[in-house]
């Protein structure tokens, strides 16, 4: 893990694992719309000792994407780690049934993933090496009541990742996704219940999953048993919870 690419690393879990995998000897690309923003995580980086190669693309165009693409190819010729951590989590009413806010949630959580790792895999695949990894949700686990897209996008995003695991583990390259439950980030604060995770804490843990080449990963550990444990509720007796 010299070389590694982080889309969505402007903010939230993807900056603070810009943060947490930095280091002397290390490369980190980095992938997001917002130009300052990606400059000071940049900055970060480099203080951390690692080298940092920001790139702006918005990933719901899938024409940036292939000319991003290609620009860091260019750059960053040793790749061998892809991290998607790019979503969106708009705030939904719950009489709001909004097509066009849901067809954005997907673009970005879902297409732009693919877009992304598709890429990477085919890269991958001739290399005969690499590491995948996707951040999604515990929210993706079961359809609840709030943000049905937002769960749908990554409840798609698990099972992709999930086939992209069962294509690629033989032929030596890594598939870890990431179900982070409530984490400290601008998209998380005021939408969930409770106290929310210290988003350095989730970050040093996504990155020991990346390096260790993990399948799926909880963050924190705890809600790997929460959902255990809502999975098994029944239709019935879900509907009626506000969860």
């Amino acid at each position: 893990m010299d070389n590694i690419l982080i889309i969505g690393a402007s903010s939230g879990i993807g900056a603070a694992l810009a943060q947490a995998l930095a280091r002397p000897g290390r490369t980190l690309a980095l992938v997001a719309r917002r130009n300052e923003a990606l400059a000071m995580v940049a900055e970060q980086v480099r203080a951390l000792g690692g080298q940092a190669i920001p790139l702006a693309c918005d990933v719901t165009d899938d024409q940036q994407v292939e000319f991003t693409w290609n620009q860091l190819r260019s750059l960053l010729p040793g790749l061998d780690t892809v991290v998607y951590c790019s979503g969106i989590m708009p705030d939904v009413g719950p009489d709001e049934f909004d097509s066009v806010k849901d067809r954005v949630i997907v673009e970005t959580n879902l297409i732009g993933a693919m877009a992304w790792l598709n890429r990477a895999a085919t890269l991958f695949l001739s290399l005969g090496r690499g590491t995948l990894c996707a951040v999604g949700s515990v929210a993706g686990d079961r359809g609840r009541r709030p943000g049905p897209a937002y769960g749908a996008s990554k409840a798609a995003l698990h099972t992709y990742m999930e086939s992209l695991y069962n294509r690629l583990y033989v032929r030596g390259i890594r598939v870890v996704t990431i179900k982070p439950g409530p984490i400290d980030t601008p998209m998380a604060r005021g939408k969930a219940k409770g106290a929310l995770f210290p988003v350095d804490l989730a970050a040093k843990r996504i990155a020991r999953a990346i390096e260790r080449g993990e399948r799926e990963v909880y963050v924190p550990a705890k809600w790997a048993w929460i959902m255990g444990v809502i999975r098994l509720i029944p239709p019935t007796v879900f509907r009626r919870l506000s969860i």
